[in-house]
């Protein structure tokens, strides 16, 4: 069974379901912390940074990889250290609209990419820093875990911020 499709769908409409999710969450959730952060399922990020984030590894990190893994031969894919741009870009300071429509952008700059992707790019390989080999398709299944751990650690911070 090929995958690729749905995993391209799933990529594509992410940023539409996020924003229906975010749009039901009051202001003051988005920069709710936990007592604990112990048990949540991605970065230990406030939902406003997690939006922040999800912007910036998707701009920094995979659009530039696939276009790296598809432009040139074996490269090494660098990992971003993401707990340093929650300072460096002032997560906390950014307007949550405002990540959004940047996530949203730079979404749509790796969708434009993987929709030219022909059967044997999807072979191609690379050496992703902290994972090993990857080839373009493994690249794209990290992408769509990618969306669903920090959509995962939103709903864990929902669900803490209601029990507290």
């Amino acid at each position: 069974m090929d995958l690729l499709p749905h995993n391209l769908n799933a990529l594509r409409s992410f940023p539409s379901a996020l924003r229906d999710l975010l749009s039901g969450i009051p202001a003051p959730a988005l920069d709710w912390r936990p007592a604990s952060w112990e048990g949540i399922p991605s970065e230990m990020l406030t939902i406003r940074q997690q939006i922040c984030h999800m912007r910036d590894i998707e701009a920094d990190g995979y659009t530039l990889r696939f276009r790296r893994l598809l432009d040139e031969k074996d490269p090494v894919l660098e990992s971003i250290d993401g707990y340093v741009l929650v300072e460096a870009r002032q997560y906390d300071r950014t307007e949550l609209a405002t990540a959004l429509d940047a996530f949203e952008a730079a979404r749509e700059k790796t969708m434009t990419i993987l929709d030219r992707v022909s059967p044997s790019d999807l072979t191609r390989r690379g050496t992703f820093e902290g994972y090993g080999p990857v080839t373009v398709r493994g690249l794209i299944h990290f992408l769509c875990s990618h969306d669903q751990q920090h959509l995962a650690g939103i709903q864990w911070l929902l669900g803490m911020k209601d029990a507290a």
